[in-house]
């Protein structure tokens, strides 16, 4: 499993680049705040919204601590998309939240 930390995340959009993060978490957690430019697609969603992800698209995955997102990373990795989980999760997130 390909995996990023949250320092790495930092510095790729520091440096603007386009990325495509998907939030696992539920509603009340990503309420207290969610990384900018991140969707939220809860985990349990994840296999029946599948068909709204992008083949195309590298997809970076985060939960709380790194343990949600990496059960949708090894689901999706299954389906064919190329995923990357955000080790140490929100936990260990120090930049900027919406």
């Amino acid at each position: 499993m390909k995996s990023i930390s949250t320092n790495e995340l930092q510095e790729q959009l520091k440096e603007n680049k386009k990325l495509h993060m998907i939030d696992v978490r539920e509603a009340d957690e990503v309420a207290a705040g969610m990384i900018p430019g991140a969707v939220h697609i809860p985990l349990g969603d994840i296999p029946n919204r599948i068909n709204d992800l992008d083949q195309s698209n590298a997809y970076i995955l985060i939960c709380r601590s790194g343990g949600r997102s990496g059960q949708a990373t090894e689901f999706l990795a299954q389906q064919g998309f190329d995923v990357t989980n955000m080790t140490g999760g929100m936990l260990d997130w120090t930049g900027e939240t919406v």
